[in-house]
C-alpha cells in the first residue's frame, strides 16, 4: 500500500477494519437481509468519525455518512465577462483599464479589414475562381482582440476560422490571396486546401482539417516552452463541436498534469456545422469543463472586443507567470455559413441570424464605442473601406495571374534524397500527363524549371 495513502494511525486502523469487513462480506454466501443487517452492524461497530480523511493524491478526502451525488449542474449558470453592453456603452461596474486611442483604432481597422476580406474572398469563390472559403463573420472581435493581447513570440495553433489572428500579426492580403489561389508564391506551394494558412515567420502553425488534433499538439509545444524557460505561451483555438472530440479531453488533462503555459480558446458560436450546442453537450457550456481537469476557466462575451482583449491579456499573464493552462470560452454566433459548401438556412432560422447581425454585431458595437470617445468618424470609415477594397482587388489580380507550382513539386520537400518508390511515382505521373494532357488542369508546369 502506497505511503501517501496512510498518514495517521487512526486512518490506518480505519482501513484495516474496513478491509476486514470487506473480507467477511466477500467470503460469505449471500443470505438476503441477514447479511445486509450484519454488514450494517459491523459498520456501526467501527466507531465511525466524519472527521477522518484519506490522504489521496491532490489532498485530503473527507468522509460522510450520507449519500450525496454531485449535482449534474449548478442552479446558477457561469457568468459571462463583458466590458461593453450591446450598444457599445462601457459598463459602469467594469473596472477594466481602457486601451489607448492608437490601439483602439488599430483593433477596429483590423476587424473591418477582416470583415471585408471575408466578404470579397467569399464572392471570389462563388464566382468559381477559387475552390473553397470560410468566413469569420460575427467572430471578428474574437480573432483580432485575442491576437492583440498576445506577444508575437506566443505560438498559435489554430483551427480554421482564426485567419484574423494571422492578419493581426502581419500576414498580408497578398499572402492570403496567394494561398487561396494556390499559386507559386504560396508558402505552402499550393498543397493545402484554401484557408489552411501557416506562417513560420508569424509563429502560426499550419491549419489541419481534422478537428481537435491541434489541442494535444499545443500542449506539447507549451511543454517545450516550459523546458526552455521562454517568456511566452501557446494559444490553441477551436469551436464548440471540437469539445466532443477525444483530443480535447486528452489535451486538457495533459496540460493540467504537466502544468504548461497553454491557453485553450473555445469559440462557442452555437453551431458545429449543422449541430446546435443543445445536441452537443448537456453541461453549462465549455468553461465548466475546465474545472473537471483542474484548469482555471472563464466565460467571455465573444462579441465584445474589449472583454476579449482583457481576458486574453490576463490569461497570458497567468499562463506564463504561474506556468499553468487556462480555458477561455467565448460566447458568440457564427453569422455566416459554415463554409461555401454549406447553406445554414437549411437548419436554422433566418430570423435568428438576422437578430444576431442587428443586435450583437461586434464591429458596429465597437465602432459605437470608439466614436463615442471621439476617435473615429464617417470620413475615416469611408477612407478605410475604400483603401482595403483597393488592396484586395489588387491582391486577387496578382494572385490569379501568378504562375502555378509544377505538378512534380508534389514529390519534393519530404525526403532529402527521394526514395525509389517516389521516383517511380513521379516518372509515372509525368508520363501520364504527357500522354493525356486533356485530363489535367491547364496552366501548370509538369516539372520545375531549374
Amino acid at each position: 500500500m502506497a505511503t501517501w495513502f496512510l498518514k495517521s494511525r487512526s486512518v490506518l486502523q480505519c482501513v484495516k477494519t474496513r478491509a476486514g469487513l470487506h473480507q467477511i462480506i466477500c467470503n460469505r454466501s449471500l443470505k438476503g437481509a441477514s447479511l445486509h443487517s450484519k454488514a450494517l452492524q459491523l459498520e456501526d461497530d467501527l466507531d465511525y468519525s466524519e472527521n477522518e480523511a484519506w490522504y489521496f493524491p491532490g489532498g485530503a478526502v473527507p468522509f460522510t455518512s450520507k449519500i450525496n451525488f454531485i449535482a449534474d449542474s449548478s442552479e446558477e449558470r457561469i457568468h459571462c465577462y463583458r466590458v461593453l453592453d450591446n450598444s457599445g456603452h462601457h459598463m459602469l461596474s467594469n473596472t477594466s483599464k481602457l486601451i489607448s486611442k492608437e490601439l483602439a483604432v488599430q483593433l477596429y481597422s483590423s476587424m473591418v479589414t477582416l470583415q471585408m476580406m471575408d466578404t470579397v474572398f467569399n464572392e471570389v469563390q462563388r464566382q468559381g475562381r477559387t475552390s473553397f472559403y470560410m468566413t469569420s463573420h460575427g467572430e471578428e472581435a474574437i480573432n483580432i482582440a485575442s491576437a492583440a493581447a498576445l506577444s508575437n513570440e506566443d505560438i498559435i495553433l489554430p483551427q480554421y476560422r482564426e485567419h484574423g489572428v494571422l492578419l493581426w500579426r502581419g500576414f498580408s492580403l497578398q499572402e492570403f490571396a496567394n494561398q487561396l489561389f494556390a499559386n507559386k508564391a504560396d508558402k505552402g506551394k499550393g498543397r493545402q486546401m484554401p484557408m489552411h494558412y501557416g506562417s513560420n515567420k508569424h509563429n502560426y502553425i499550419t491549419v489541419s482539417s481534422p478537428l481537435g488534433t491541434q489541442i494535444p499538439q499545443a500542449v506539447g509545444v507549451a511543454y517545450s516552452l516550459k523546458m526552455e524557460k521562454k517568456d511566452a505561451c501557446v494559444v490553441t483555438y477551436f469551436g464548440d463541436g471540437t469539445t466532443s472530440e477525444g483530443d480535447f479531453h486528452a489535451g486538457l488533462n495533459f496540460a493540467a498534469v504537466l502544468e504548461v503555459p497553454v491557453i485553450f480558446f473555445c469559440r462557442n458560436n452555437g453551431w458545429a456545422i449543422s449541430t446546435p450546442v443543445t445536441e452537443q453537450f448537456r453541461s453549462d457550456g465549455i468553461a465548466v469543463k475546465g474545472r473537471a481537469y483542474g484548469i482555471p476557466s472563464i466565460r467571455v462575451d465573444g462579441n465584445d472586443a474589449l472583454a476579449i482583449y482583457d481576458a486574453m491579456q490576463e490569461a497570458r499573464k497567468i499562463a506564463i507567470k504561474e506556468q499553468k493552462p487556462i480555458l477561455i470560452e467565448a460566447l458568440t454566433y457564427r453569422v455566416g455559413h459554415h463554409s461555401t459548401s454549406d447553406d445554414s438556412t437549411k437548419y436554422r432560422a433566418r430570423e435568428e441570424i438576422e437578430q444576431w447581425k442587428a443586435d450583437r454585431n461586434p464591429i458596429s458595437r465597437y465602432r459605437n464605442w470608439i466614436e463615442g470617445n471621439g476617435w473615429w468618424n464617417e470620413e475615416q470609415e469611408s477612407t478605410l473601406r475604400g483603401s482595403v477594397r483597393k488592396q484586395l482587388m489588387n491582391a486577387i489580380g496578382v494572385a490569379e495571374k501568378a504562375e502555378r507550382p509544377a505538378l512534380t513539386d508534389l514529390f519534393a520537400d519530404v525526403y532529402h534524397d527521394m526514395p525509389t518508390n517516389l521516383q517511380e511515382q513521379e516518372r509515372s505521373l509525368t508520363e501520364t500527363i504527357r500522354k493525356h494532357p486533356q485530363d489535367f488542369p491547364s496552366g501548370f508546369a509538369v516539372a520545375s524549371q531549374i
